[in-house]
Formats: C-alpha cells, sequence, structure tokens
C-alpha cells in the first residue's frame, strides 16, 4: 500500500506544482508570453465553469466519433492480423499494406475523407477507422504469432486442430497485446477526431471549438475546450485500463509486485 500511495503522490505533486507555477506566471516569465495568450488555470477553469453544458455537449460528439472510429479500425485491424495468422502467404501482405496506411498524415487524410462523406460525423469515423487500424493489426499479429514452442508441441502432442490451438492458445495469448493496441488507440483516436473537426464542415465538436476560439482570440475558452479533451482521453485509457486488469489479470504485466 506504500508503494502505491507513493507512486500516486508522485504524479499528483508534480501535477500541483505546474498547476501552481502557472498560476504564478512562472510559464508567462520563461517564455515571454502574455496573460490573454496563455490564461492561467482559475480563468481557464472559470470559463470552462459558464460555458460546461455547451463544452460536454461538443466533448460528447467528438468522443462518440472517436469510439466509433477506434471501433471499426480495431475490429479491421484484428481481422487483418487473424488471416495474417492463418494465411501467412496471403494476409501478410495486407499486414504490410495497413501499416502503411500509419504514414499517413491526418491533416491529409481528413480532407479527402470530407470529400467522400455528407455528414461530419462520417468523416471522422473515416479518419478515425484509417488511423486506428495499424496500430491493431501489428500488435494483434505479434500476440498471435510469438507463442512459446513448449506450449505450441504441447497442443499438438495433443492432436489439437487449428480451430483449437487458435482459440485455445492464439487468442489468449493475443489479449495483453490487443489492450495495448487499444490504449494506444484511444488516444490516436481522440487526436484524430479533434484534428479532423477542423476541416469538417459541421460547427460542432471540440476541434471545432478550439479553432473557433482561437480564432476570434478567446484564449481561455479555447484553452477550456484542450483542458476538457485531455480529460475525456485520460478518463478512456482508464477505462480501457481497468477492462484490462479484469480481462488479463493472469498475466505477468498486472500481477501486483
Amino acid at each position: 500500500m506504500t508503494d502505491k500511495l507513493k507512486s500516486t503522490l508522485w504524479p499528483l505533486s508534480i501535477g500541483v506544482l505546474t498547476l501552481l507555477i502557472w498560476q504564478l506566471g512562472g510559464f508567462h516569465a520563461l517564455l515571454d508570453l502574455k496573460p490573454f495568450q496563455l490564461p492561467v488555470p482559475t480563468g481557464i477553469a472559470s470559463t470552462l465553469a459558464q460555458n460546461l453544458t455547451k463544452a460536454l455537449r461538443d466533448c460528447g460528439i467528438t468522443v462518440s466519433g472517436a469510439i466509433v472510429g477506434m471501433i471499426i479500425g480495431s475490429s479491421i485491424g484484428f481481422l487483418i492480423a487473424v488471416v495474417a495468422t492463418v494465411f501467412p502467404k496471403w494476409g501478410y501482405g495486407g499486414l504490410t499494406v495497413v501499416s502503411a496506411f500509419n504514414a499517413i498524415p491526418i491533416v491529409a487524410l481528413s480532407p479527402i475523407m470530407n470529400r467522400w462523406f455528407s455528414t461530419g460525423m462520417g468523416q471522422k469515423i473515416g479518419v478515425v477507422t484509417v488511423v486506428t487500424m495499424a496500430a491493431m493489426a501489428i500488435n494483434a499479429y505479434r500476440g498471435l504469432t510469438d507463442l512459446k514452442p513448449f506450449s505450441l508441441d504441447l497442443m499438438k502432442s495433443y492432436a489439437a486442430n487449428r480451430r483449437t490451438v487458435f482459440f485455445r492458445l492464439r487468442l489468449p495469448n493475443c489479449l495483453p497485446s490487443v489492450f495495448t493496441a487499444l490504449k494506444i488507440n484511444i488516444t490516436s483516436s481522440m487526436i484524430a477526431a479533434i484534428v479532423s473537426e477542423y476541416f469538417a464542415t459541421s460547427t460542432s465538436g471540440l476541434g471545432f471549438g478550439i479553432k473557433d476560439n482561437l480564432r476570434k482570440a478567446e484564449m481561455a475558452m479555447g484553452w477550456s475546450y484542450i483542458t476538457i479533451a485531455a480529460l475525456a482521453g485520460i478518463v478512456l485509457y482508464l477505462i480501457i485500463s481497468m477492462v484490462e486488469r479484469r480481462a488479463v489479470k493472469w498475466h505477468a504485466s498486472q500481477r501486483i509486485k
């Protein structure tokens, strides 16, 4: 309990110290910024409290697009990894192509998706889908194929067929890698969704709110949207981490030392 408390208090202490330095103008003096260029935390919190309903509504729009796109992209990526595992000669090429998609910049992908879809939500989901496929495909493929030799030999000694080997050995071995990909994708999906809203025709979402408020020099409101986006990403990451602890509690990474 003492070690867990220390591991929690240290990050919190650093965070509180950072906010205190920010509030007292330390960053303004260091970076030669004016208060209107970088609002202090109390000003951001006050602005957010006054516009909380609208900010939460925009956050819900962004998060919903990010989650739907992540589910679709992760599902496609996992399917590609399964095909590459079961049919190596046919599936490995698809894995390589999907991995290449990861090199496409979001700022180049968003305008293309904006032409393909008639709604801002469709464009957002399309961008997030493409962004999240590669991480899942690569990690899932590694989990499905990186098996301990003795475990595979043991399955073969019992005359287990390919279906049994997949569901009893490969799939459980793949779960930690799948959750690793999901934790990567949940942050990537939020970034992709917010960036895609910069190019969307809709006037809602965190990305549009950040762009619109910073364009109008309403810095406190713009930073309040950035704060909401950061908090949403943290909450989604913690939810996946909690599910991971229960789903793969047998794995070495989840053991409490």
